[in-house]
């Protein structure tokens, strides 16, 4: 198994991490309830996608 030869100094190490970061989720609103959903999902408020009732939400 290889070993390394030099220490790796914490500004290479940190060049490599730099992709590596949280990114905050997106989100939209439903044209229908005017609720926040995630894109390219039903929304669970009203049940709705792409205009289309999808699935029936219960009232409680």
């Amino acid at each position: 198994m290889a070993n390394p030869k030099y220490k790796t100094s914490r500004s290479r190490r940190d060049k490599r991490r730099t992709h590596k970061h949280r990114t905050a989720p997106t989100i939209s609103t439903c044209p229908q309830c005017q609720e926040v959903k995630k894109p390219h999902h039903a929304c669970m408020s009203c049940g709705t996608y792409n205009g289309r009732e999808i699935v029936t939400v219960q009232e409680i």
